[in-house]
This record gives structure tokens, C-alpha cells and sequence, in this order.
């Protein structure tokens, strides 16, 4: 684990909020909010989240009033982005606003470089 304190990730209050909402009802304050990318999706890559008991060994590793871990491929796809959460009548999920992405799919969960 390579503890970065200053990853240039952010996150919007509303994303904060979820994050923590979602560690809580887990009822488990040593989880990591992993933030990881796989290929697939419309445009060729695709955003995932999720939590973990467990980091690896190479993963970067941030803690806010939550700990963030991401692995350093997807780092490098997501450097200087924003993490945000939104609720809409269509459904509730994380967008990446992603300055590193050429184009993205119009449900925002799949982009491409």
C-alpha cells in the first residue's frame, strides 16, 4: 500500500455523503471505497466502485473522512477527475467527471482516451 495524501481525485459533497452512508450501514469503519477500471462498456473502459475489507499491496491509498484505494492503471485514467453522486428519476450511481476522457457514453459509466 503507497499511502498518497494528495491524490488528484476529488469528490463532491453529495459523493462524500454516499460514501460514508455506505460504510456506515455496512457497520464496518475499515472498509475502503475502491475505485477501479475495466474495459468494456459503450466506449471502451468503464468506472467501478465498490467496498473492501482488503487492499493490495501496490494499491494508492487516501484517506478522507472515508479510505480510498485505487490501483495505479486506473489511477493514471482518472488523475485530476471528480467523483460525484447523483440521484435521478432514472436512477441513483457515481459519475466520474473525467478530464482525461476523449468521449463518454451517455449514461456517463463508460469513457474512452
Amino acid at each position: 500500500m503507497i499511502n498518497f495524501s494528495k491524490l488528484q481525485i476529488q469528490f463532491t459533497k453529495n459523493a462524500k455523503k454516499k460514501i460514508t452512508q455506505l460504510i456506515k450501514n455496512d457497520m464496518n469503519e475499515n472498509l475502503y471505497f475502491r475505485i477501479y477500471i475495466t474495459g468494456g462498456g459503450c466506449n471502451g473502459f468503464q468506472y467501478k466502485f465498490k467496498l473492501e475489507k482488503k487492499i493490495k499491496k501496490n494499491d494508492f491509498f487516501m484517506q478522507q473522512k472515508f479510505k480510498i484505494v485505487i490501483d495505479a492503471i486506473s489511477l493514471n485514467y482518472i488523475q485530476g477527475g471528480t467523483i460525484d453522486y447523483q440521484e435521478t428519476l432514472t436512477g441513483t450511481k457515481f459519475v466520474v467527471l473525467n478530464p482525461n476522457a476523449k468521449s463518454t457514453c451517455s449514461c456517463g459509466t463508460s469513457f474512452s482516451i
